[in-house]
């Protein structure tokens, strides 16, 4: 499958969605209502078969929160980025671990240095911070003089 042909089954998918240009490899804007259900399939369908994730990662833009997901192909050596941006007031997206079983430790690592909550994952909590620690690091507008401990 060529990227125009992915390009137009996942617009087929998600009549929604929009693509990003680059060079290397496709990138789709996703609504993140539809996350789980475009990489459930992007994995199932066997013209597809996005079996393996690269990475996820949170992104902080000025006027939104992001996960990006990079994803592969390994029988049809296709690379895909998806894009689901959300709102920075409650960032909130489906979890991806039944899909992928590594995305797990992934999202823990977003909800904890971005605060984007996982719906349905299996054990959202802190991964590297301090369960009593307050704020998400890595969001732009954080302030860590809050977190200072006295030794």
């Amino acid at each position: 499958m060529s990227n125009e042909q992915l390009q137009n089954y996942i617009k087929e998918l998600v009549p929604e969605v929009v693509f990003e240009e680059n060079t290397q490899y496709l990138v789709a804007v996703v609504p993140t209502e539809k996350i789980y259900a475009i990489t459930e399939n992007l994995k199932k369908n066997a013209s597809t078969a996005f079996d393996y994730m690269l990475s996820l990662t949170g992104v902080d833009y000025p006027d939104s929160y992001a996960v990006v997901y990079h994803l592969e192909s390994t029988k049809h050596n296709h690379l895909i980025v998806l894009k689901a941006k959300m709102d920075k007031q409650n960032p909130k997206i489906d979890s991806v671990c039944k899909v992928w079983p590594a995305a797990e430790l992934q999202e823990r690592e977003v909800f904890d240095f971005f605060g984007v909550h996982f719906n349905n994952h299996p054990d959202l909590r802190r991964l590297f911070m301090d369960e009593e620690w307050q704020g998400y690091p890595l969001r732009k507008d954080y302030k860590d003089e809050i977190n200072i401990v006295e030794l």
